[in-house]
């Protein structure tokens, strides 16, 4: 299944309207590999000009965008991690995703109410953060009774998860998310399977008035918000639920020259599709030819047989090579023809590790 972010937010934080935005904006079922899709998944497209670019040159039949999935994770209120709201299906629906994106409300509506009552996305962030670290505490506190015995006679794999859980509870005590605690990769790897909310990439959504479109950047809770995200080394933006939930009534001229009139080239729901993929460590290749110009989502770090798996599992079973293009080099030649000419197609074999915007021909036997 394809990686995941899941959208978390209180109540009245816009949270429900970016998702509705989101479930508007998905993309055709005939582009989409997984027949049935949960209600509470939106898949969208992955916006990539590349994309574009290499179809206008290719002129195929078809042209099939990369898609990326969002979650609305059940409502969230403080004392969810003891079972308060709908805290324990909020627990599970945030276990089953790769990356969170926290809503916060950055706008002051008097006709929209706060749960409590005043305006400060600070605030809202640590209660949610608190609900994902008691949560991870319990959880962590009863696989260290567990595994006590077996740590103390000095068991080599329980010896090293002992100490690392150790060391992540007392961050827990002190308030600091897993994810915030420097962990080696070792170690992060030892205690995996505990699948550690607080582990989770963090992205900050700030939901902004309508008037602080353009000029986001003079907003106080904004700013709040990027001051917080900085210290933490993690990512925030800026977008307006409300304006993303117009958009995604429009078709693509309508909405371009709505976004003209606005002020601004880019929605906020593209930058969240954007920033959450690069987020998760995905990055994109492309195959083009006449009948298809299509992107394909890997992970980073993936080798050119693992690659060809996402197009098919024979593809990576009987590999035996890709032949690669660098993608400014096709848009520079105009043509794979004109690429080979000028020897800048490569023949790369299994240890090569594929890069964003490559273009990708497959060699297999099965």
């Amino acid at each position: 299944m394809p990686l995941t972010a899941g959208i978390v937010g209180l109540p009245n934080v816009g949270k429900s309207t970016l998702f509705n935005a989101i479930t508007k904006a998905k993309v055709e079922a005939a582009n989409y590999p997984f027949a049935t899709i949960s209600p509470n998944v939106g898949v969208v497209e992955v916006p990539d000009v590349r994309l574009n670019q290499l179809a206008a040159l290719v002129k195929p039949q078809k042209v099939v965008p990369t898609t990326f999935e969002f979650t609305d994770i059940a409502g969230l209120v403080k004392g969810a991690s003891k079972g308060e709201g709908l805290g324990n299906q909020f627990l599970a629906n945030i276990r089953e995703v790769d990356a969170i994106c926290q809503v916060v409300r950055c706008f002051e509506d008097s006709n929209i109410t706060h749960v409590d009552e005043i305006i400060d996305p600070i605030r809202d962030i640590e209660t949610i953060n608190l609900e994902l670290i008691f949560a991870d505490l319990e959880q962590v506190e009863k696989r260290l009774d567990k595994i006590e015995k077996q740590a103390r006679m000095k068991e080599k794999n329980y010896h090293e998860e002992y100490k690392t859980l150790e060391r992540v509870r007392d961050g827990f005590i002190k308030g600091t998310p897993a994810r915030l605690i420097h962990l080696s990769k070792d170690e992060k790897q030892v205690i995996k399977h505990m699948q550690l909310l607080t582990l989770k990439p963090m992205l900050y959504v700030a939901n902004i008035s309508e008037e602080d479109v353009v000029q986001y950047e003079e907003n106080n809770h904004f700013q709040a918000v990027k001051k917080l995200a900085e210290e933490e080394n993690t990512k925030v933006i800026s977008l307006c639920a409300k304006i993303e939930a117009e958009l995604a009534e429009l078709d693509d001229e309508s909405r371009m020259i709505f976004l003209e009139e606005l002020g601004i080239n880019e929605s906020g729901l593209d930058k969240l599709i954007k920033v959450s993929y690069n987020l998760l460590g995905l990055e994109t290749f492309f195959t083009a030819g006449p009948k298809e110009v299509r992107a394909w989502t890997f992970k980073k770090g993936m080798t050119a047989p693992m690659c060809a798996g996402v197009i098919h599992t024979d593809f990576q079973k009987g590999f035996i090579r890709a032949e690669t293009i660098k993608y400014e080099d096709y848009i520079h030649y105009k043509s794979e023809l004109a690429v080979k000419e000028a020897g800048k197609m490569r023949l790369e074999g299994k240890d090569y590790i594929v890069k964003d915007g490559d273009v990708m021909h497959f060699r297999f036997n099965v």
